[in-house]
């Protein structure tokens, strides 16, 4: 299977991380507005399975170096399958919730609370349970960057017509939360070495493929629920994936799902060589990303008040060094 076994490489990875994390959400911009997040969320849950099963098939089934797909995941054991099932229900319930969150207190509020909580607490968590990289320079980065998401906020806040509510501010925090434990539950799946990956545990190809079949099977129990119980908003049916949903709006739907994956599988086999914890900071730079999206090409700025300029440099210059440092916490 392929492998890296570069720390530079493995930073270019989750850069490319970052752009995957920070762009996906785009192809929700390009879907019709009938067409409800529950029913796209269906569409993008199958991109991440074939994107997963693909890559599975292909870059994690051919090379010298490690343990192939299809036999790795025959000799998984029950413990691994179940940590990487169990880390895609967690991230799944997690990313529905933020979505939900946005729509009721908006992205100013809900998504540097969410995303935030998930940085600080995703990092904390994966580098106690594996510590590689100058811890000082790591939380120094983090912390840069976590400020980078509030100034990201108050930018955002400026061009924001809606009020967040106590409701909105619930859900984020719960959805921050449980989108900083997912990724430690894949974690422990792995094996540490790729290369001669530890008897029953998971290698990256496989491990994501795992993930991506818990994201699946409980999206008939929790989308279901957002689809006719929504948070906010109107009910969508299963009558209307199939009635509203168009050959066009599936595969954009998908394409959001395959662009996620990539970023997720790319930022699993970095961090053989990173460190889960530097790997999963530097992916959560994708909100300079979407930042950048909603800036230049969505020119959501556009008639922005005087001084939101000043805020969006301030975020951008706090965003490049704190994501400096977390990649200068690993020894090169």
């Amino acid at each position: 299977m392929f492998i890296i076994e570069n720390y530079q490489l493995a930073v270019f990875l989750c850069v490319i991380t970052m752009l995957c994390w920070g762009s996906w959400a785009n192809t929700q911009k390009l879907a019709s507005k009938k067409w409800g997040f529950p029913l796209f969320y269906w569409d993008y849950t199958l991109g991440v399975i074939l994107l997963s099963l693909v890559f599975g098939l292909t870059l994690g089934s051919n090379g010298n170096s490690g343990q192939a797909f299809l036999p790795n995941l025959g000799d998984a054991s029950l413990n691994a399958i179940f940590y990487a099932l169990l880390g895609g229900i967690i991230f799944n319930i997690a990313n529905l919730l933020l979505v939900a969150a946005i729509d009721i207190a908006g992205m100013a509020i809900a998504f540097p609370v969410g995303i935030g909580i998930a940085l600080v607490l995703g990092v904390l968590v994966n580098y106690i349970a594996a510590p590689v990289g100058d811890p000082m320079l790591l939380f120094a980065g983090v912390g840069l960057v976590a400020l980078a998401i509030v100034v990201d906020a108050l930018a955002y806040k400026k061009i924001s017509s809606g009020a967040a509510t106590t409701k909105g501010i619930m859900i984020s925090l719960a959805a921050g939360v449980l989108m900083g434990f997912f990724y430690r539950f894949v974690a422990a799946s792995m094996s540490e070495d790729f290369s001669n990956p530890t008897t029953g545990l998971l290698t990256p190809y496989t491990a994501v493929f795992v993930f991506s079949i818990g994201i699946f099977i409980s999206n008939f129990l929790f989308n279901t629920f957002f689809m006719y119980r929504p948070l906010n908003g109107e009910k969508v049916t299963y009558k209307d994936y199939f009635k509203v949903g168009t050959p066009k709006l599936h595969i954009i739907g998908i394409l959001g799902g395959v662009i996620w994956c990539i970023g997720f599988l790319l930022n699993m086999i970095a961090a053989g060589e990173a460190g889960f914890a530097i790997s999963y900071g530097l992916g959560q730079g994708a909100t300079m990303v979407a930042a950048i999206w909603g800036i230049f090409i969505w020119k959501e700025f556009k008639n922005a008040p005087k001084g939101t300029n000043t805020l969006i440099g301030l975020m951008f210059l706090l965003f490049i060094v704190g994501l400096s440092l977390i990649i200068m916490a690993k020894n090169v």
